[in-house]
């Protein structure tokens, strides 16, 4: 029988849950769709753990082994606090409110390495209501990022780099596989208990995120928006405070991270906005690529997978695939702390079944829709929803020519993807062709005008109209990456043009989800264009809708014009 293994990282933000049945991930969700507060971290995903066994059809007491991230875990089940320190925490739970501590802290203040030593298993399993002899197994931060770059692909060899702005007291990771051995360069377990490494570039992004007026953890996307737009006027000042090894590693002359926000904001307050976000973005892209480049010499390699906040940076990921002699790369969909849910199960499986069977179980990613799906309810919803009417028309032909016409539409189809980008079961989907389609998203949903919004086009047509090939095809299937726009095109489609002529284009199948193919194909015998407008459907600051009840009221809201389902399209009855 095999094992159902729940991941969870109980993160203080982007906190979620995932369910394999060993090798096979049935569903991940993160705690923000579920509570519809962006990034959500404030409690333990207790709320996603029961989605995704529900989506399971399993209880907590089917699970096998609970996967968990040294995150932030409930304080009554720690068993090494004495005396004052007891007290103090009893304190901080009971009248300020905190009634979570961060497990990889506790440990290192315990100077062990042994979960047990320090937390109550036996009493965690109870109160959250799992079997007596569920296993509980503590994985590593980066280990979980790193491990989906590998299982993931089918490479026979591979550079693995995490980077982030920090967890289980590393901002790195570096692992290579060949000749089927899996060799940690840098990282892992022993590095939990050493002085704190003060070297993170994402905490150097988050620093100027900040500075520039946004929020660090959730608006970094805004920066390299921002990036095209200036000029590394402050280059030499930020790089200065770096230096890369020859080994790859990273390092800064600052005596903590939190030097970095003053640092930053030194900077920011002399210079235009777009400057320091051109800046800030060319030191993260020289000083990566050149300890990836310095790896590479150490450690051969024609594959390079890469996980972890800072690959959420998709020029970063472009320079990356160009400027590296590579083969592929693969970036991890949910590369932020959210994936370590799905990671996590896959650092258990290692450990219970070796590498070698490991390997053997590898896939390629076929899609992420891993959340509910609202098939069979969401039209019930629309039916019933105030201002809201079917229109009668069959809903591929239907969306195809009023997306020609120029009206905003929205897809909802199957499962809810997991990671942050919507991949066509919960996007707006506009015509590129019309100049007023960027000004007229922004207006709808509140967001920043300079944001670029990304393109959706079949694999088949994909080579003919932006700069993707075998190196960066596989990281197009989940809009990981940027690349550029045939100069043919980019008067055609300047909707999803970026002012440096870039795009970050989503190159799709029609298996995973017929309805987005066969809407895109519609709209493509109506403009003779391959390409439509692909952006989360959402409004500024919050998730991505999950439930048929979000995606009715954003349409009665007037957020779109439209939506299509499988069995019919819905419109304001206004539009």
């Amino acid at each position: 029988m095999p094992q159902l293994i729940l991941g969870i990282h109980p993160g203080i933000h982007d906190a979620s849950a995932a369910i394999f049945r060993d090798y096979d991930l049935v569903a991940a969700v993160q705690l923000e769709r579920l509570t519809r507060i962006k990034s959500d971290g404030r409690v333990f995903p207790d709320a996603c753990i029961d989605e995704v066994l529900s989506i399971a059809g399993a209880t907590r007491r089917d699970v096998d082994v609970v996967a968990i991230s040294r995150m932030a875990m409930p304080v009554e089940h720690f068993t090494h606090f004495r005396g004052w320190r007891w007290l103090r925490e009893q304190y901080r739970t009971r009248v300020q409110g905190f009634p979570r501590r961060m497990f990889a802290r506790e440990l290192r203040r315990a100077n062990t390495l042994r979960a047990e030593a320090i937390y109550d298993f036996a009493g965690f399993r109870r109160a959250a209501g799992f079997r007596p002899d569920a296993e509980l197994f503590f994985y590593n931060h980066h280990e979980a990022h790193a491990l989906p770059a590998l299982f993931y692909t089918d490479w026979d060899d591979a550079l693995l780099v995490t980077a982030d702005a920090g967890g289980d007291n590393i901002d790195y990771s570096h692992s290579h596989f060949a000749n089927g051995r899996l060799t940690t360069i840098y990282g892992g377990d022993g590095l939990l208990l050493r002085p704190t490494p003060i070297d993170s570039l994402g905490r150097l992004y988050g620093a100027a995120t900040d500075a520039l007026g946004f929020k660090s953890l959730r608006h970094e996307g805004k920066v390299t928006g921002l990036s095209a737009m200036g000029s590394p006027r402050f280059y030499d000042e930020i790089a200065a405070h770096f230096r890369i090894g020859e080994d790859g590693r990273i390092d800064s002359d600052f005596l903590k991270h939190d030097h970095m926000w003053p640092f930053m904001r030194a900077i920011a307050a002399k210079a235009r906005r777009e400057d320091v976000a051109a800046s800030v973005q060319k030191v993260l892209e020289d000083f990566m690529l050149e300890s990836v480049r310095r790896l590479l010499r150490r450690h051969p390699a024609r594959h390079l997978g890469v996980a972890g906040g800072i690959f959420a940076n998709v020029k970063l990921n472009r320079v990356l695939a160009e400027q590296l002699a590579l083969e592929e790369i693969f970036i991890v969909p949910p590369m932020g702390d959210e994936g370590m849910s799905t990671g996590g199960p896959l650092v258990y499986l290692l450990r219970r079944d070796g590498l070698e069977r490991w390997l053997a179980a590898r896939r390629r990613l076929e899609h992420v829709y891993l959340g509910r799906d609202y098939s069979g309810l969401a039209d019930k919803v629309l039916e019933r929803a105030p201002g809201v009417a079917k229109t009668g028309e069959a809903p591929v032909e239907g969306a195809g020519e009023r997306l020609a016409r120029g009206g905003l539409g929205a897809i909802y189809t199957g499962r809810m993807e997991f990671g942050p980008r919507a991949l066509g079961a919960r996007s707006i989907l506009a015509n590129p062709a019309r100049r007023e389609t960027h000004d007229l998203l922004n207006q709808r949903l509140e967001r920043s005008e300079f944001m670029p919004f990304a393109p959706v086009i079949s694999a088949a047509r994909a080579s003919e109209v932006f700069e993707v090939n075998s190196r960066n095809a596989y990281a197009c299937r989940f809009m990981t990456i940027t690349c550029d726009v045939r100069p043919a095109w980019r008067q055609r489609i300047p909707a999803v043009v970026h002012v440096d002529g870039s795009a970050r284009p989503q190159v799709i199948e029609r298996a995973p989800n017929p309805l987005y193919f066969d809407v895109l194909s519609a709209f493509e015998r109506r403009t003779g264009l391959p390409v439509l407008v692909n952006t989360s459907f959402n409004v500024h600051e919050e998730p991505i809708v999950n439930r048929p009840e979000e995606c009715a009221q954003a349409l009665t809201d007037g957020r779109i014009d439209f939506v299509v389902t499988e069995r019919a399209i819905y419109a304001r009855r206004s539009a």
